[in-house]
């Protein structure tokens, strides 16, 4: 009896690290097999590509889901309205079954994710970590409501470390026979949409024509285009004799057509906007509230440039999740 159950628990044992063996080398098969795709996304969009890893392995279950097989979805990501695409039904935790995007192959999901997180206002604060904190990019997507688990950071981070995903966020050529090559990260990560969206400080000097006029305030550029940051009291009339501007052109620069008293801390350009955003920046989801002038403002995008980009007449004609093109789409 007693050798009978010896035998039994040793055979319980053969088979559960058999099972967790299996579970290993799938997850391994599984980052192996899109570990380039998330490094190259890594250095067009700015995403860790320890992250992008540990959220395909947790979120599609190493590959082997329902959905990542029959949908070829490995985020989880549902549709959204500015999804036009395939779609997958499957129960989830809404009422009935959720539709989830559908995809040709596994590398478009990989791509719509980083577009995912790269273009909603909710993850922008993700994109002023170092692309190397895979922590706080954890910890964040949580914050940003990315998933509902709790332990979700924990989750990911476990991931990261247990396979050493962090390595990834160092590599800037494509993995070939195990051997990395590691350079500085500042060749690896872009200019991030927050930053972007940021203020740069302008070292003053004589190099900006704007300081000669006024050295009153600070000197910010967005999207190439020089701005500075109103006062309580302000007017564009008062801040473009500050300058040298005629107040009319102030205004034009500005997409208004009237002087006002300005609000503090409103950007005022000082010279003309750009037809489009950066070539990297290409499109804005848009959240609660948004408007096609503000957007220009935000992104240094001349205002009928980015009415004409979306083919609207109304500044207001945005609803959440439209897809706002912040340049000329190409045919």
């Amino acid at each position: 009896m007693k050798k009978l159950l010896v035998l039994s628990i040793l055979l319980g044992t053969i088979l559960t690290s058999s099972v967790f063996a299996q579970k290993a080398q799938s997850r391994l098969d599984y980052i192996a097999k899109y570990k380039d795709i998330a490094i190259k996304n890594m250095k067009s969009h700015g995403i860790p590509a320890s992250i992008t890893l540990a959220q395909g392995c947790l979120e599609s279950g190493d590959g082997l889901s329902d959905l990542a097989v029959k949908a070829n979805n490995h985020f989880g990501i549902k549709c959204h309205k500015d999804w036009t695409g395939p779609t997958y039904y499957k129960k989830d935790d809404d009422p009935g079954k959720s539709c989830f995007r559908k995809y040709k192959k596994a590398e478009e999901s990989y791509k719509d994710h980083s577009d995912f997180l790269r273009y909603r206002d909710r993850y922008a604060f993700l994109f002023d970590l170092e692309v190397t904190d895979y922590k706080g990019w954890a910890h964040g997507l949580k914050k940003a409501g990315y998933a509902t688990n709790p332990q979700y950071p924990q989750l990911l981070i476990k991931i990261i470390e247990d396979y050493e995903l962090y390595k990834y966020d160092l590599l800037t050529g494509k993995v070939e026979n195990n051997n990395m090559v590691v350079e500085s990260k500042a060749n690896v990560v872009p200019p991030s949409p927050s930053k972007l969206e940021a203020v740069k400080r302008l070292i003053p000097t004589q190099n900006s024509i704007w300081y000669k006029y006024s050295q009153n305030r600070p000197l910010y550029v967005r999207n190439g285009v020089t701005y500075v940051v109103a006062n309580g009291g302000d007017t564009y009339a008062s801040i473009a004799k500050e300058y040298n501007l005629f107040t009319k052109e102030l205004l034009r620069f500005n997409d208004l057509k009237e002087d006002r008293e300005i609000a503090a801390g409103t950007v005022v350009y000082l010279e003309k906007k750009k037809k489009s955003a950066p070539k990297y920046l290409d499109c804005h989801i848009a959240e609660e509230g948004d408007n096609f002038y503000d957007l220009s403002q935000r992104y240094a995008v001349r205002l009928n440039m980015l009415m004409k980009y979306n083919r609207k007449k109304s500044v207001n004609d945005i609803s959440k999740d439209d897809v706002i093109y912040l340049r000329k789409q190409k045919k």
